[in-house]
């Protein structure tokens, strides 16, 4: 099983990774991890952006779902058929998010082994024999930073990246926190826990961990970005929406 995972994914992004390395000029290994992590992204673009989008709506559907279990807390069933008129009306599956963490699971593990252990010393055998062999691999972003060792900066700027990609990620609204919902209490807690849990991660890890992290982070907050103008665009046909289902299940608007 290891061998299929390296032979799948392993090898294939490290073999990537040193590709663009000897071929970008400059040979700037930095610039290689930013270049490497956009191609990843747009590859698994369409997953990130329908986890993305289905987190954001499932927000914004937030106090439907609350009001949906209050009015039929006596009965299962309605509860579940209003649920799941709920979720295909708005055409959203609650439990994308984790389907998209378990399809790139593998694609993450590869990544943070090559950015972690890949770059400290390249092993034997590795490298595809189209590659050139690099004997003398140069570790620095720009000429100043050692993405072989820890950096103060780079964690700071991927912290922040995630915190604004989060504060993007919310639904803006009047509510104190007494009337949130349990969902929106979460999202709002994950803004500043998801920067948090990010510096006490990468402040033991090479930066060239930290720089794949604050470059993900930068095209997720373009994402969302992106995605927040989707959900404008489509906020009247929303509200029309949420109105049939109103009628359907209430009787009336």
């Amino acid at each position: 099983m290891a061998n299929l995972f390296n032979e799948i994914f392993y090898r294939p992004l490290f073999n990537a990774l040193f590709f663009l390395y000897e071929y970008i000029p400059g040979q700037d290994l930095g610039i290689a991890i930013i270049v490497l992590t956009i191609f990843i992204r747009f590859i698994l673009f369409p997953l990130f952006y329908k986890g993305a989008k289905d987190q954001a709506i499932m927000q914004r559907l937030a106090p439907k779902i609350k009001e949906v279990q209050e009015s039929h807390k006596d009965d299962r069933e309605k509860q579940a058929k209003a649920m799941m008129d709920l979720y295909r009306e708005h055409k959203v599956n609650p439990l994308s998010q984790f389907l998209i963490i378990i399809i790139q699971l593998p694609i993450l593990i590869a990544l943070y082994r090559v950015f972690w252990k890949g770059i400290a010393e390249i092993p034997s055998g590795i490298l595809y024999s189209f590659i050139p062999q690099i004997t003398d691999l140069n570790h620095y972003f720009f000429g100043v930073i050692d993405l072989s060792k820890r950096n103060l900066a780079i964690v700071i700027l991927a912290a922040l990246a995630q915190y604004f990609q989060g504060k993007l990620s919310l639904i803006k609204n009047n509510k104190n926190d007494k009337n949130l919902t349990p969902m929106e209490k979460m999202a709002k807690q994950m803004v500043f826990l998801g920067p948090i849990l990010t510096i006490a991660f990468l402040s033991y890890l090479p930066s060239a961990v930290g720089l794949y992290w604050l470059a993900t982070s930068v095209f997720s907050v373009i994402q969302q970005m992106f995605i927040n103008k989707q959900l404008n665009i489509s906020s009247e046909k929303l509200i029309e929406v949420d109105k049939k289902l109103h009628k359907k299940h209430y009787g009336k608007i």
